[in-house]
């Protein structure tokens, strides 16, 4: 039995815990998380109710659960459960955590102090927000996330290429527009009001665990509330964890997550960077007879060098690997020898880069 499953037998995975988030972080092994989202209380500090212009009552967030005696309170509060998060995480694990301008930079400045190391924030601008009814600020219409690894050493998971296909083609941004939870996945109680007043929406935790997970890892999500991070997890394949202190909350999140099935295998796998993976040198194909030493590469401009037995190329003067003899002969800066360079086979012209494809399909 490996390491990793063996870990995984001592989880309640997929489970939710009842109880104080920071006692059952303490419960849970150290070094068995994969990834972490929080979103812990806000501390609003509101002050007396919040009425629209038709003078009637807005739902706002002004729970016993965000209530605070004080920021040295919140902050002592914001230490201690960070604290038992970066205990649970793997080496190469991360934490993202959101919130308002109420909380979000005591939580910067907290990971900081604790040897987190912050990789992104992130900007949730909402397409559709609260108006501000009184008049008095700038309608709130954002969130701040903020995405940090366990260490500066840590090798975190980035699903860069999958993000991108995600954003059709174009690199991924920090600033996301997307709508807060509305209609029919905004979850109600008995009475038809709001199951929870901070629902997140699944296509804010959807982009999360596709850009910084892989199917099989653990998520864990200490305020678990209604159980977004809970059933996004499971429809990628995510194992998770939920801690959440308010029965109500929890029997929403059940019934919730009792609804769930996991999309299939082949619509889990997502696009991968080409540097994910595994690494053939060129010499390779020549140590195997797929190239013969002599045998003539060209180029797309119609440039020439010749494959040598150690793996090397020549050109004329140019000597080296088919990047430096690529990059030499275009008087460039750099070249990827893999798309350059391309052999001849039936009479017709093939990139050295279907050969490397195949010695991948091996390791597979």
């Amino acid at each position: 039995m490996t390491k990793k499953s063996q870990a995984a037998e001592t989880l309640p995975l997929n489970q939710i815990l009842a109880g104080d988030s920071i006692e059952a972080m303490n419960s849970l092994p150290e070094g068995s998380i994969d990834l972490i989202f929080a979103d812990p209380p806000y501390n609003l500090q509101l002050k007396g109710d919040l009425h629209r212009p038709d003078n009637s009552k807005v739902d706002a967030v002004d729970d016993h659960w965000d209530q605070f005696d004080s920021f040295r309170r919140y902050d002592e509060f914001t230490g201690a459960w960070l604290a038992a998060a970066r205990r649970l995480l793997k080496p190469n694990g991360a934490i993202w955590v959101i919130g308002s301008y109420h909380n979000v930079f005591r939580m910067g400045a907290e990971l900081q102090n604790q040897g987190y190391w912050i990789l992104n924030d992130v900007v949730w601008r909402k397409s559709n927000p609260m108006p501000n009814f009184r008049g008095k600020r700038l309608t709130n219409a954002h969130e701040t996330l903020i995405w940090a690894s366990k260490s500066e050493d840590s090798k975190y998971t980035f699903n860069y290429e999958a993000l991108k296909a995600l954003n059709e083609g174009i690199q991924m941004r920090s600033d996301w527009v997307l709508p807060i939870c509305t209609g029919h996945e905004r979850l109600k109680d008995e009475n038809g009001d709001k199951a929870h007043p901070t629902q997140k929406p699944e296509a804010l935790l959807h982009r999360v665990l596709l850009g910084t997970t892989n199917p099989g890892d653990v998520v864990l999500d200490p305020f678990f509330g209604t159980g977004t991070t809970g059933a996004v997890a499971r429809m990628l394949g995510r194992d998770y964890i939920g801690i959440e202190r308010e029965p109500a909350y929890r029997a929403a999140a059940e019934k919730r997550l009792a609804k769930i099935r996991k999309f299939d295998k082949t619509a889990l796998s997502v696009s991968t960077s080409k540097r994910a993976e595994p690494r053939v040198p060129f010499g390779q194909l020549v140590e195997r007879g797929m190239l013969r030493p002599g045998e003539t590469l060209v180029s797309p401009r119609g440039h020439t060098a010749k494959v040598r037995a150690d793996g090397t190329l020549i050109a004329g003067e140019a000597k080296g690997s088919i990047h430096q003899v690529g990059a030499a002969l275009e008087h460039a800066p750099s070249c990827n020898g893999w798309t350059y360079w391309h052999f001849k086979r039936d009479g017709k012209t093939v990139s050295i880069d279907v050969l490397r494809q195949q010695i991948r399909a091996e390791m597979t």
